[in-house]
Formats: structure tokens, C-alpha cells, sequence
């Protein structure tokens, strides 16, 4: 029966991923090998550390399935009204957030907000001001941290649910889709979201605006794959790579929106394209 979670979502039932299924089989028929052959453990086991060693060759893979399911890009129908997703990670940011807030405005252009916890509860206004200009806010886990595709299940879930609740708290709404920190998925993140009733976004376009402090090359890189049906990663956050004092992503971002113009495309939230 369902029951309430953090923010008021409704958990779902997880939906297994091929390695899923891979490491399981793996794992029972190693265990009936050894207990019909004790003899053959060394065999068992190398298979069973085969399996691990190629769920953690997927670990860096933000948009493979093997975990479950995860949107990479809107669906055919988003693509066909020539709809664009524009996504940010890592905030809210008191310094950057409101520029790429006056910069979406400018154009009529709406986004989405991947926002962390931590930081929200630091800046509540700003995630305020996200929702109240017409963009979404989504789950980024509470704490971002560099370890938290080493998290077990259990603690995956506290720090996407304490995320869950803060956003919720701000906004009055619950957010619907997560992104994983630094886009590392385990095997334990599907089930942990089916846990907190939320579904898996990845990207279909990287713009590397974190670690790139050129504007024009992050811009191009953008541009260069930008078609109706794209997710792009851009962000907002504090780790945003500066040139001459400006964060990448706010020299890039009039060029991106000057493309979409160009072709009479429409920036909307994931919340838009994937629930028309």
C-alpha cells in the first residue's frame, strides 16, 4: 500500500536495470556452484567480483540504463513542438543564480533547477524567486558530496529525502526528478528513488561550464548539439569555472538562448515537456 514520503511523494515500484538482474543471477548461481560443488568457490566467486567490476565500469555513465531507467532526452512528441530543456545543477548560488534568472527572462525562455539541499536551506530565497519567475526546482541530493556514490541504500535515501523535504518546505512544491550528484548512479539509486517515488534525468547535452572558464566554447559546445528533444547540463552552482570574473555559464548562456531563437525552438521545464 503506499505511504507518505518526504515532500509528500508516494513511493513507486523500482524498476530493475539489466545489471540488476546480471549481478543477481550472478550472485545465486555462485552460491548453488559452491553448495552442489564446494570446489568450484574460487570460480563462484571470480564470477560474483566479475559482476561488481562491471556494475562499477558503468558508475561514471549518467545516461546508460543499466541501472534502470533514466531520461536522457524528451520525448518524441516534447521534440516535435521543438521543445529544449535547459537544466542547472548545484545551486542556488546568491552570485550567479539571479543572473541566469534575468538572463532566461530576457528571452521568455523557462528551465530547470536542480537544486541542492544544503544550499537551499541557506538561500531559500532564491529558490523562491526560481519558482515565482516560472522555472522548476528539482532534487539534487542534500549534501552533494564526493562520496556519494560510495552511500548505501539507506543513506542514498535520507540524503535525496532531506533534500526532497527542504524543496518541498520552500517552494510548496514537491519536486518530481533527481539528478545525481557529479552524475554517479550505482546500482542503489534507482531502488532509493523508487523508495522516495522520484525518476532519474540525466542529459543528452554536456556543456562542461564547471570545469571549462572559456564562454565561447561552452557556448559551441552546446550549439554545435542542440536539436528540439535535448537536456542540457548547465550550472548555477558555486563551482562554476570564472573568466575575467564572470562564471562560464553566463557568457555562454545569452549565445545558447541567441541558437534556440534562431530557430524558432522553445525553452520549457522537464515538469512541461515530459507531462504534456
Amino acid at each position: 500500500m503506499p505511504f507518505t514520503l518526504p515532500g509528500g511523494g508516494v513511493a513507486r515500484r523500482w524498476r530493475p536495470g539489466p545489471l540488476h538482474w546480471v549481478t543477481g543471477g550472478t550472485h545465486l548461481a555462485g552460491a548453488a556452484a559452491i553448495a552442489a560443488q564446494p570446489a568450484l568457490w574460487p570460480w563462484a566467486v571470480g564470477a560474483m567480483l566479475g559482476s561488481h567490476a562491471l556494475n562499477l565500469a558503468f558508475v561514471l555513465s549518467p545516461a546508460t540504463a543499466a541501472f534502470g531507467p533514466v531520461i536522457v532526452t524528451l520525448p518524441p512528441a516534447a521534440a516535435g513542438r521543438g521543445e529544449i530543456a535547459l537544466t542547472f545543477d548545484d545551486g542556488p548560488e546568491p552570485e550567479v543564480t539571479p543572473r541566469v534568472l534575468d538572463l532566461l527572462d530576457g528571452t521568455g525562455a523557462h528551465a530547470t533547477f536542480f537544486c541542492v539541499g544544503n544550499r537551499a536551506l541557506a538561500h531559500p530565497q532564491l529558490v523562491q524567486e526560481i519558482v515565482a519567475r516560472g522555472h522548476a526546482v528539482e532534487n539534487h541530493g542534500f549534501g552533494h558530496a564526493l562520496t556519494f556514490g560510495l552511500y548505501g541504500i539507506g543513506r542514498m535515501a535520507r540524503d535525496i529525502g532531506a533534500a526532497q523535504q527542504v524543496l518541498t518546505d520552500i517552494t510548496g512544491v514537491a519536486p518530481r526528478y533527481f539528478r545525481a550528484p557529479f552524475g554517479i548512479r550505482t546500482p542503489l539509486t534507482e531502488p532509493a528513488l523508487a523508495r522516495l517515488g522520484l525518476d532519474c534525468v540525466a542529459w543528452s547535452i554536456r556543456s562542461l561550464d564547471s570545469v571549462d572558464s572559456n564562454p565561447m566554447r561552452v557556448a559551441a559546445r552546446v550549439a554545435g548539439s542542440l536539436v528540439p528533444g535535448s537536456i542540457v547540463l548547465l550550472h548555477d552552482g558555486a563551482e562554476v569555472r570564472v573568466t575575467r570574473g564572470t562564471p562560464s555559464v553566463l557568457g555562454a548562456l545569452p549565445l545558447v538562448l541567441s541558437r534556440v531563437r534562431e530557430h524558432n525552438w522553445r525553452c520549457v521545464t522537464l515538469r512541461a515537456a515530459l507531462s504534456a
